[in-house]
């Protein structure tokens, strides 16, 4: 019986944090022997906002080998670069064509970003490509967010549409969601999510920050009032975000860690947690080092993945053109 199928991207942007690995790239390591699993570098999506070329050429790289150093095993996972296969674009083109323009402009990101990077027609139609993304490959489920639901939900519907039009074409993805992990929060604000794009470096710690920069980060994350270390998001949202990342790592639970830092204070709670963040990242750090300087290896993994990625992409924008009727 085939695996199910599993989709999910990363944009070559910003600083890769400990907020994006226990979301997103430490569960995609987790499932891959359970799915077959496409990680896509999702760099298409990325120029929405203007990018430098050249930085942006390294940060797509950096991020292949981040997410290979973070255990992504080409053998198990088809990692691939968007851009490269071009079924992504030309299927977009195909499902814009039959996509209301009001139910675009309703898009919660596109209100929220199009002061920022300017109502751009790119921005508008970024959920029609990631309906393509997500429909070339046959997925049957997505990872998402609560800012990513939205989107999902609009992929569902313009398969759902499609197939209603010229046939049974698309499968109808699934959401999957993880309710136990909690979204990680900025360590400047733990009111707001970790962002790679935040203005202030002190909001999170990346995956690439050194032991001293971590130590530096963590000393100066905020704190709550009172002394308890106890999980206790409405009241104490600083402590739950900081044991909220000690959990994780640990794979301990909050009472466990309740217990433990009983008769402890912040200051020995955050020099445990600075410790723990340091083992647990030094591994992904020495082999990203070790992978960044094999080019070659990268760029066959990335050559195979290619292939792969086109195989079955082209072959369900084969199946889409024909339904609707061009000549092949």
């Amino acid at each position: 019986m085939p695996k199910p199928v599993f989709l999910s991207g990363i944009q070559p942007t910003g600083v890769p944090h400990i907020g994006n690995y226990l979301g997103a790239i430490k569960k995609w390591v987790e499932i891959q022997d359970n799915y077959e699993t496409f990680i896509m570098v999702a760099d298409l999506h990325a120029i929405t906002i203007p990018r430098e070329p050249k930085e942006f050429k390294e940060k797509t790289l950096e991020i292949v080998a981040l997410l290979l150093a973070c255990g992504i095993d080409p053998k198990k996972s088809t990692l691939f670069i968007q851009s490269q296969i071009p079924a992504h674009t030309e299927l977009a083109w195909i499902l814009n064509t039959i996509t209301p323009l009001g139910e675009l402009e309703r898009m919660t990101q596109f209100k929220e970003k199009k002061d920022r990077a300017g109502a751009l027609a790119g921005l508008l139609n970024y959920p029609v490509l990631q309906a393509a993304d997500i429909l070339l490959y046959k997925t049957n489920v997505v990872p998402v967010g609560e800012d990513q639901f939205q989107h999902l939900e609009f992929a569902r519907a313009i398969a759902k549409k499609f197939n209603s039009k010229f046939g049974e074409t698309f499968i109808i993805p699934e959401a999957l969601s993880d309710k136990i992990t909690s979204r990680i929060m900025g360590l400047d604000n733990p009111n707001k999510k970790m962002s790679k794009s935040a203005k202030n470096p002190n909001n999170y710690i990346a995956l690439l920050d050194s032991p001293e920069i971590i130590r530096k980060k963590i000393k100066s994350a905020v704190t709550d009032s009172g002394k308890e270390i106890k999980y206790d998001r409405e009241n104490k949202p600083a402590i739950a975000n900081m044991l909220d990342i000690y959990a994780a790592f640990s794979e301990k639970t909050f009472g466990q860690l309740e217990i433990e830092f009983r008769e402890k204070s912040y200051a020995e709670f955050k020099e445990e947690l600075t410790e723990l963040l340091i083992a647990k990242l030094t591994p992904i750090q020495k082999k990203y080092k070790e992978l960044s300087k094999n080019k070659n290896l990268l760029e066959k993994i990335l050559e195979n993945s290619k292939t792969k990625a086109s195989k079955i992409a082209n072959k369900t924008l084969l199946e889409a053109k024909e339904k609707v009727g061009f000549i092949i």
